[in-house]
């Protein structure tokens, strides 16, 4: 028996995005399309480097602007006050609601951090054709898409709202670009782990000649 570790890619299955459906390479057509759902299946997704570097760097771009800037402007007769989403989560601390701080403090400062540099790394790590741990980055990748599907924004504007605001008659409160760049963070980021092709992790271990994946 052999031990050369064989891909999909190299005996001719697709896999479906979609429905998970394995279909096998039909020779005399194009375009190959799931013969369940329809879904146009690729080898490998087209461009998947370039595109998550694309949606990741904008990321980058915009983590600073969203954690500096103004997530909401209060206003009132009295006072008009602007919080960050640091100022919500030292508010939250200081007003001895620890736990709720670092739930805030975990999910819009760490997670997306967190997601910005694991993508980064398997970035690197597919392009550089790195044959380490690939089950360990697989589940790196995994991790993140999951966190990605349970990126609920308004949840956390809603728990500094409600720590921040102590909501009078005459109260007003408008949006701030803080929090704009921070839910187009949310949502680059979970575009760039979309964009990823987590079988371009495995590539490296099959033989044959470099090919080109970005």
């Amino acid at each position: 028996m052999s031990d050369v570790a064989m891909t999909a890619a190299q005996l001719g299955f697709y896999g479906c995005p979609t429905c998970r459906r394995v279909t096998e390479r039909v020779p005399s057509s194009g375009d190959v399309r799931c013969g369940l759902c329809g879904t146009p299946l690729y080898l490998r997704k087209p461009n998947s480097i370039s595109r998550t570097w694309a949606m990741l760097l904008s990321g980058y771009m915009l983590y600073i602007p969203a954690n500096v800037l103004p997530v909401m402007h209060t206003g009132s007769l009295f006072a008009t006050q602007s919080d960050t989403i640091m100022s919500g989560i030292v508010y939250l601390w200081t007003s001895g609601s620890w736990y709720l701080a670092a739930i805030v403090f975990i999910a819009s400062i760490v997670v997306p951090a967190a997601k910005l540099a694991v993508l980064t790394f398997l970035l690197v790590s597919v392009q550089r054709r790195s044959r380490w741990a690939p089950f360990d980055r697989t589940t790196m990748y995994r991790v993140v898409e999951f966190i990605g599907r349970w990126s609920m924004l308004d949840i956390f504007v809603v728990t500094i709202l409600v720590a921040l605001v102590r909501l009078q008659s005459l109260a007003t409160i408008t949006v701030g670009w803080g929090a704009v760049a921070f839910g187009a963070v949310v949502v680059l980021t979970m575009t760039a782990a979309m964009q990823f092709d987590p079988r371009l992790i495995w590539d490296p271990l099959a033989d044959g000649p470099r090919s080109r994946v970005d």
